[in-house]
């Protein structure tokens, strides 16, 4: 009986470290990172708004085209990120259980990449969100998209589901099926708007709604970092500090996307009032601001000799903002 004993903790012993070496790989190898992922989609070439139609050519074929939305292509593909060229960091069984029942979110140690999901994935949420209620329907008053419905509601799910739990004590559907989902009914959607079967309302007033949503994400963030660069400035031994951060840089780098992504969709708008100038602006902005990519962050005193990343990941927070507020006032008018 002795050897049986070994054998099944040998056995248990094996598959812990092939699991603890999973988690290290899926927290320290990001699949697919790049600041400048926005790029390569070549919006600036696409030369009509979304939901707008196409013209049709000089040939025998009748069938309609309209133009797909970029913000919805962007937030499927920013999920695929998230959930299939990565493991969903928050929902795995080693990362709820933290390091000796301590959060990984309260150590230094494996838990950058999960934040900076959390952050696309706020992104994300919020963009889905105005997809189905503004975007995705003509007016107020039209039915919503059931597509963009079951995307938005996908989305609203919470971020740390595994496959059991304990309330409701039981197995569960984990969160990655539910963003899975989310991704087939956002190209569901832009496939029946390539047909001209649904519809993307391109109006200022829906872009100036989504920039003052976009605007009010992210004064939030750069207040919480405000907050924390105030009250815990330890320097390197601020082990919140990096998960502000990462966050914070997870939403800029979805924002980037969903902002190129909403020069496209919202061509003629753009053109309309002369916001080129303005949104080229922006994009510089953000490029600067996914440039910092600390190996450490640290939180000092702003007139401290050491840097500051919350502080300065805060300052370029404010600039996007601004300039997302000084586009919105000139939709308004």
């Amino acid at each position: 009986r002795g050897w049986i004993l070994k054998s099944v903790l040998g056995v248990l012993l094996l598959i812990l470290v092939c699991l603890y070496g999973y988690f290290i790989y899926a927290t320290q190898v990001w699949t697919g990172f790049d600041p400048n992922y926005a790029d390569k989609y070549r919006f600036e070439a696409r030369n009509i708004s979304a939901g707008e139609q196409a013209v049709a050519g000089s040939g025998s074929d009748t069938t309609k085209t309209c133009g797909r939305s970029a913000i919805a292509d962007v937030a499927a593909d920013l999920t695929d990120y998230n959930v299939n060229q990565n493991p969903w960091i928050s929902s795995m069984i080693l990362y709820k259980i933290g390091l000796f029942g301590i959060e990984w979110d309260h150590t230094p140690f494996l838990d950058n990449k999960a934040s900076f999901q959390r952050g696309i994935n706020q992104a994300v949420r919020r963009t889905t969100t105005e997809l189905a209620d503004n975007l995705g329907r003509v007016r107020t008053t039209s039915q919503i998209d059931g597509d963009l419905q079951d995307a938005r509601g996908d989305m609203q799910f919470d971020e740390e589901t595994w496959y059991f739990g304990l309330n409701p004590f039981g197995p569960k559907t984990p969160t990655p099926s539910y963003y899975r989902d989310a991704i087939a009914k956002l190209r569901l959607f832009n496939d029946r708007l390539q047909k001209c079967e649904a519809v993307f309302d391109a109006r200022a007033d829906n872009l100036k709604t989504y920039l003052d949503r976009i605007a009010s994400d992210i004064g939030s963030t750069s207040a919480l970092i405000k907050d924390r660069a105030e009250k815990y400035n330890n320097g390197f031994f601020d082990f919140r500090a990096d998960d502000r951060f990462w966050f914070a840089y997870g939403q800029l780098y979805a924002y980037y996307g969903f902002m190129k992504a909403a020069e496209a969709d919202f061509e003629d708008v753009i053109k309309q009032r002369n916001l080129n100038s303005l949104w080229s602006t922006i994009d510089d902005q953000f490029v600067a601001a996914l440039r910092i990519q600390p190996w450490i962050i640290a939180n000092s005193r702003e007139d401290g000799l050491f840097a500051t990343h919350l502080t300065t990941m805060g300052f370029y927070i404010l600039r996007v903002r601004s300039n997302m507020v000084e586009i919105s006032n000139v939709l308004a008018q």
